[in-house]
């Protein structure tokens, strides 16, 4: 029987977010910030240790629109800006993984997420491994919708430190659904962070309650008359935003990339060279406890 192998795609930008807000800024003796990229090296070194893996990839969003911006201009309009000194930061982290030899995809009108989602796709069924497991490392819940019995995520719950690992049975005893199902609940609830907007009226209780006995979107509008009125003249009202909702949210898993498990491999990197790579930002104490 062969082997079950293990790839961990780190959703590079979510966690750079999270560590740039959860620990204190600090700076290189010149003054530069590198706060947020000591804090993603340590979710990374954990997230290694903890699991092992065979194979490693990073995934970033790319500054500009998104496919997502032409179906609905208002996407994320309300999301301020990350300072500067955040954007500042990630130039230096792709540094740092390319020293590890982890593999960086990123890809113009497409977000992280979406790469996420074609690797965790295309890894099992275009490589050598069918029953390949797939850990993402996150910082945001979005991608829990691509929880299934292969892909688990390795979100990040505290901070950079507390960290809980996702499968179809945590997704349901958390949020109440299903994975597949967290697609059709944004298309009902919305999103306010990414100014998703959902049916106007609809909370988080009802959408789940709706998804619970109709199971879908679809299933909803098919069994309309069984739904009570006041809620049902929302439904209708707001059925084009639903199903425009229900577009935004869902993670594209087909974006044009050049991908191959290979060249993933974990493991082969030069130590020398990303042991110099770290100590140049002054992290002293992670440069002797490289993975």
């Amino acid at each position: 029987m062969q082997k079950k192998r293990l790839l961990v795609i780190i959703d590079a930008n979510s966690v750079i977010h999270r560590a740039f807000h959860a620990l204190p800024p600090f700076t290189t003796k010149k003054g530069e910030p590198v706060g947020a990229i000591y804090g993603f090296l340590l979710v990374f070194f954990k997230a290694i240790k903890d699991f092992e893996p065979d194979f490693v990839a990073a995934c970033f969003d790319v500054p500009g629109p998104t496919f997502r911006h032409a179906k609905f201009k208002e996407y994320k309009a309300k999301r301020p800006p990350a300072p500067e000194d955040l954007y500042n930061q990630i130039p230096k982290v792709k540094e740092v993984l390319r020293s590890f030899n982890v593999p960086v995809f990123e890809k113009a009108g497409f977000e992280a997420d979406d790469i996420i989602g074609t690797i965790a796709d295309k890894a099992p069924k275009k490589q050598a491994f069918p029953e390949l497991e797939t850990i993402i490392l996150s910082g945001d819940k979005d991608v829990l919708q691509l929880v299934d019995k292969n892909t688990k995520v390795y979100a990040l719950s505290k901070g950079v430190k507390d960290v809980v690992l996702y499968d179809e049975e945590l997704v349901k005893e958390k949020y109440g659904l299903r994975p597949k199902q967290l697609l059709d609940y944004k298309a009902l609830r919305g999103d306010p962070s990414d100014n998703i907007p959902g049916v106007t009226g609809v909370g988080e209780k009802t959408a789940t309650d709706l998804l619970a006995r109709f199971n879908t979107l679809d299933k909803i509008y098919e069994n309309i008359s069984q739904v009570p009125d006041k809620l049902k003249e929302k439904l209708l009202a707001y059925k084009d935003q639903a199903q425009l909702s229900r577009e935004l949210a869902r993670i594209n898993k087909a974006v044009p990339i050049d991908f191959n498990l290979q060249d993933c491999q974990w493991g082969g990197y030069d130590r020398a060279k990303a042991g110099q790579a770290v100590k140049e930002l002054e992290f002293k104490s992670l440069a002797e406890k490289l993975p």
